[in-house]
């Protein structure tokens, strides 16, 4: 399998592999960043009635996303890793 790949596609397997913790920590990071924000967005809320929560919420919703994302990388660069020879 590994002789019908590219040289840049070759590349591309040996950067998902060397990134895959990367991927991991930057998972982990984001889902601490969007809960912490969501606490304090929901504290300011709480001592300011007039705070606009919406479009900051929306931003949680992101991060989580991009968090959702690395984590994807993540698992896909361990399935890189098994189907190597």
């Amino acid at each position: 399998m590994a002789a019908d790949l590219t040289e840049t596609e070759r590349a591309f397997v040996a950067r998902a592999l060397r990134r895959r913790r990367l991927f991991l920590a930057l998972s982990v990071i984001g889902v601490i960043i969007a809960a912490g924000l969501a606490v304090y967005y929901t504290w300011r809320k709480l001592h300011d009635p007039a705070f606009a929560l919406g479009a900051r919420m929306v931003i949680v919703v992101l991060v989580l996303l991009n968090a959702r994302q690395n984590l994807r990388q993540y698992r896909f660069a361990g399935i890189l890793e098994k189907l190597q020879p």
